[in-house]
């Protein structure tokens, strides 16, 4: 009997269920989800043959999580899928991370008050418009998380899902910056903006710099979209922002990674908030 031609079977990412669990690797990441349970945590896994300081606080962890840690022969560790050498003898098996709402990303950004209390973390939330390589949005991830931005918003389409290697780029930082994902991107920073929010988007065809921004405009509600490399925001996009800044360029490179670009912006926000909780301490 003939057969017909054999169809291709599809990649391991076509056949994964997003909401399937999935190995996180490394001990950064590995940590920081055992810290943050933003996930459905199922099993950690240790390699026998690599004892150090930082797994005995691995499985500490796991116990207060309740969940099950095994160490396991190299060789029945390596089988474990999709580590592809990055694993730092450690790999836990997790749900995926939660996604919410706009409407959940400000309440939660909402509760949080201005900047100058070291418990506290400012408003500011990071709009990424076509930044889809999973390791530029967890580069950034990790910037915005610790420059204490309230989340993270994506849209739908061209944009990464929150996979194992966003983590993996973040260092773990995605364990706790919460993103929300919405279909339209132009009428989600309407909405932002009728919570109250400004709008600066960053441009290197803008008029003005970042730091020619006044600092009035840096107080409250504050929204940075960045595009991805190449194309840049889209005009759509400019043109619903209040603020639009370029970062100044001295060299002969006219362009600047979007983790880099997201860096000095949201820093040079750090530096001017703290400036002005210390100028009215």
């Amino acid at each position: 009997m003939a057969r017909g031609p054999r169809k291709p079977r599809p990649s391991s990412s076509a056949r994964r269920d997003p909401g399937a669990p999935a190995w996180l690797a490394g001990l950064h990441p590995v940590r920081e989800a055992l810290r943050a349970r933003r996930r459905r945590l199922l099993r950690l896994r240790i390699r026998s043959d690599r004892p150090r300081r930082e797994q005995a606080e691995l499985l500490d962890l796991a116990a207060r999580a309740g969940i099950p840690a095994e160490a396991l022969e190299p060789r029945a560790f390596e089988e474990i899928p999709g580590l592809e050498g990055h694993d730092q003898g450690v790999a836990l098996l997790a749900g995926p991370l939660p996604e919410l709402s706009l409407e959940e990303l400000i309440e939660g950004a909402g509760a949080a008050r201005p900047v100058g209390h070291a418990e506290d973390r400012p408003r500011w939330i990071v709009a990424l418009d076509g930044v889809e390589d999973p390791q530029n949005v967890g580069a950034l991830v990790r910037v915005a998380e610790s420059a204490g931005v309230a989340g993270l918003l994506l849209t739908d389409r061209r944009a990464p899902r929150l996979t194992p290697a966003v983590s993996r780029a973040s260092a773990g930082a995605i364990e706790w910056l919460p993103v929300a994902r919405v279909p339209n991107l132009a009428r989600a920073l309407q909405a932002l903006q009728r919570a109250h929010y400004w709008v600066v988007a960053c441009a290197p065809e803008a008029d003005q710099t970042l730091f020619d921004l006044d600092d009035r405009h840096l107080e409250g509600s504050l929204v940075v979209v960045l595009g991805g490399e190449g194309r840049g925001v889209r005009r759509s996009i400019l043109e619903r922002a209040d603020h639009r800044v370029a970062i100044p360029m001295r060299g002969r490179v006219d362009s600047l990674n979007v983790s880099t670009a997201g860096a000095i912006v949201l820093y040079d926000w750090v530096r001017r908030s703290i400036s002005r909780a210390a100028g009215t301490a």
